[in-house]
């Protein structure tokens, strides 16, 4: 058993099938909680393994309401790709943290006080859930 706790959300998630993706990953990979700020979404159809019933989803109408709700001493990690952003490959997780990712259609606001940004080799932005899961498995392999 690894110690620590994560859980990962989306800012102002626009499809409902990436959060269901990201459900599914979310509890295949361990995470302890998923979340989303400012939803957009209506319903949800791809999480096929009812994530639902084994870890909870949050939503918060603001990035205000998930600073108040976050657990003590849990680190925010943005995943972004920015100029600033430092490669997941060298990244160490930390015990506790929370990774938010941004919406598909945009960017995290510069207002989010990330402890660090990562971002995820390669040429372009990837999916959403895509993303997530991929940071999900960084932390699930690094932590062996």
């Amino acid at each position: 058993m690894t110690k620590g706790y994560f859980g990962i959300g989306i800012y102002h998630v626009k499809r409902e099938v990436n959060v269901g993706t990201l459900w599914r990953s979310a509890f295949i990979f361990g995470a302890h909680f998923i979340f989303t700020i400012g939803q957009r979404y209506h319903k949800q159809s791809s999480d096929t393994p009812v994530s639902w019933r084994h870890i909870p989803l949050w939503h918060f109408a603001t990035l205000d309401q998930l600073y108040e709700s976050a657990p003590y001493n849990c680190e925010l990690i943005a995943i972004e790709r920015t100029p600033a952003s430092k490669d997941i490959i060298g990244f160490q997780h930390p015990d506790r943290a929370i990774y938010l990712l941004g919406p598909e259609d945009g960017s995290l606001p510069d207002t989010v006080p990330a402890r660090h940004v990562i971002q995820i080799p390669g040429p372009y932005c990837l999916n959403v859930a895509t993303a997530g899961a991929i940071v999900m498995y960084d932390r699930l392999i690094k932590a062996r």
